[in-house]
């Protein structure tokens, strides 16, 4: 028989003469639990992990809880957030590739179904079954057709975006084949959006509405915020696109400086780290025209607006939660899904001229004299430069296995956390100890099986005991973490890491380096370390037997290595002729040509 846990004292008083009446049990309060994450924001881009963008409420956060800076996500959006939700590698719960990049060998094998297959349970499918409410808002990218929606996985109530990016005021989406984004309200396909559609602020206003109308009932909730922003293109309302004019244009080059600063100051960064290398077709910022850092600094400009609005809609959830008493039973988890958006997003989708999806992208994103940028139809990333900005101290960005691709701020606060407030811990910690982690808390388990279908096991490592302080890492020297996505893989065992990546961002083949010393990836290790590359080697082809890892036989970044440059390393001031300025002889020395 199937004993519900909430009514398992009750079912025992009648049981056992002995037991104690209902009313001396002493009642624990489940936590409420509200993961906030954000799309594309990097590890530097929160003021309490070293930026200068003003974001009190999520600092607020950190200052009431952990701060941890050794936590890793997946390299890029959909694959993240489906280990979010499973706990399960990517390549045995459907996101082996995304959806939009399956490579030709990939199509139709397990693993690579592009969607969050059936194979696995949920977060809120597992936290429902006992007793939590179960709340959903912002970008899913995890399946659009009803068996695959938030409701067909385990929330209760949601507002989500199907796709995985399109307009911030509308559902005005990427290509002419897919014109309009999908959005579900409790299940329901939307046949449009609500007035005055603002993707951050709507998506605040819904889960305070979930939240209050389901609150009768005495049950904690589960809410998970996924928001849209960062994520370009960067749409924000007129009153936050101008609030700092002119902040940026000393450039790149000077705010990771400025950015690694602040991390040593606040302990973020040990006083030994150094900065990862200027990606090398990056210019030297001071070499920019005037006129070309004008329109280059607009872009960072609208970003930090972009995460101070997003700063300011978590408040105003933050606040409500203190309005109605839940604040002090609720645990927030906030972090980003994986590194800053460097890639030419824009470009790749729109494709060559000519084209159908080009012409497409002219039409609809064509909005695009920097006045106008963040208006509806406007079109504006910030590129690699100010990517690796966002990502200070760390090398590469988003869809790459640097650690700029896959290394998060991570922020975990409230009931669980008995750390010292406002503390730093270096543990490694993945996002797939997510789900072992929430399971523990709510009083939940993993089962065997699920629906019919036999789980596989989770690969994620429970929190709470480094939460509580009995632990500095959920994991030994032994335990590894393993990546795989577009052809490019890492691997990380203890201090060491195992990368290989794609021509020229890689060598094509295997690079080591030390994380413990060498954090910026600046120096690889193989050629003097080849029995460590032995060791990590065997360990990713057993990663590649366990789950099915197929290497795709294409990849978006195929074409690099012949449209960049040709790579060098990067020093500033080199070559000095580009730095040197006009020599002027002593004044008692000039005179005019003689007659």
């Amino acid at each position: 028989m199937k004993i519900n846990r909430l009514i398992l004292p009750v079912f025992l008083m009648v049981q056992v003469v002995s037991a104690k009446p209902p009313s001396l049990e002493p009642k624990v309060k489940r936590p409420n639990i509200v993961i906030i994450l954000a799309d594309d924001m990097g590890y530097s881009d929160m003021g309490m992990f070293g930026s200068e963008i003003k974001t009190p409420n999520m600092d607020a956060l950190a200052t009431a809880g952990t701060r941890f800076t050794n936590y890793y996500t997946h390299a890029s959006c959909s694959p993240s957030r489906a280990m979010l939700l499973s706990g399960v590698d990517p390549h045995h719960n459907g996101l082996g590739n995304m959806d939009e990049w399956t490579a030709p060998n990939q199509i139709g094998k397990d693993g690579y179904e592009g969607h969050l297959n059936d194979k696995v349970a949920t977060i809120p499918e597992l936290l429902k079954e006992t007793g939590y409410h179960t709340y959903m808002v912002g970008k899913w990218h995890l399946g659009k057709s009803p068996e695959k929606i938030p409701a067909a996985r385990g929330f209760e109530r949601d507002f989500s975006l199907l796709d995985g990016m399109g307009s911030y005021w509308d559902m005005t989406n990427m290509t002419a084949k897919v014109p309009n984004s999908l959005f579900t309200e409790d299940g329901k396909y939307l046949t449009k959006l609500p007035k005055n559609y603002y993707a951050t602020e709507t998506y605040t206003d819904k889960l305070i509405k979930f939240i209050d109308e389901g609150k009768s009932d005495g049950k904690p909730f589960f809410a998970y915020v996924a928001h849209q922003a960062p994520h370009d293109p960067y749409h924000l309302p007129k009153d936050w696109r101008d609030r700092h004019v002119g902040k940026y244009d000393t450039g790149w080059d000077h705010q990771r400086v400025e950015r690694l600063k602040k991390q040593k100051q606040l302990g973020i960064a040990p006083e030994s780290a150094t900065l990862a290398e200027r990606m090398w077709f990056v210019p030297e910022y001071s070499l920019l025209a005037p006129a070309a850092k004008a329109v280059i600094g607009r872009k960072m400009e609208l970003y930090a607006g972009l995460v101070e609005n997003l700063d300011f809609h978590i408040g105003r959830l933050v606040e409500h939660l203190k309005k109605i008493g839940e604040y002090e039973n609720t645990i927030f988890i906030v972090f980003g899904d994986n590194g800053a958006e460097g890639n030419d997003l824009g470009a790749m989708i729109a494709g060559n001229p000519g084209t159908r999806d080009f012409l497409f992208f002219a039409a609809k994103w064509s909005n695009n004299h920097p006045n106008a940028w963040g208006e509806p139809g406007s079109y504006v990333g910030y590129g690699p430069g100010w990517a690796q900005v966002s990502m200070t101290p760390f090398s590469q960005y988003k869809g790459w296995l640097g650690e700029g691709g896959i290394r998060n701020a991570l922020i975990v606060s409230g009931p669980v956390n008995k750390r010292a407030r406002g503390g730093i811990n270096n543990g490694l910690m993945s996002i797939a100890d997510i789900m072992p982690t929430l399971l523990e808390v709510s009083g939940a388990t993993y089962p065997k099986e699920h629906n019919g279908h036999k789980l596989p096991p989770l690969i994620g490592k429970s929190w709470t005991q480094v939460l509580a302080g009995e632990a500095e890492s959920p994991r030994s020297k032994q335990d590894y973490l393993a990546w795989e996505l577009f052809g490019n893989r890492a691997l990380i065992q203890g201090e060491w890491k195992l990368r290989w990546e794609i021509k020229p961002f890689g060598k094509s083949d295997w690079e080591l380096f030390n994380l413990a010393s060498d954090p910026a990836e600046l120096n690889d290790l193989a050629s003097t370390q080849s029995k460590k590359v032995q060791e990590l080697v065997s360990l990713w082809d057993k990663y590649v037997r366990d789950y099915k890892v197929i290497l795709p036989s294409r990849s978006p970044f195929e074409g690099l290595f012949d449209v960049l440059p040709p790579r060098f390393p990067v020093t500033i001031g080199y070559p000095p002729l580009s730095s040197k300025e006009q020599y002027v002889p002593p004044k008692n020395l000039m005179t005019t040509p003689k007659k």
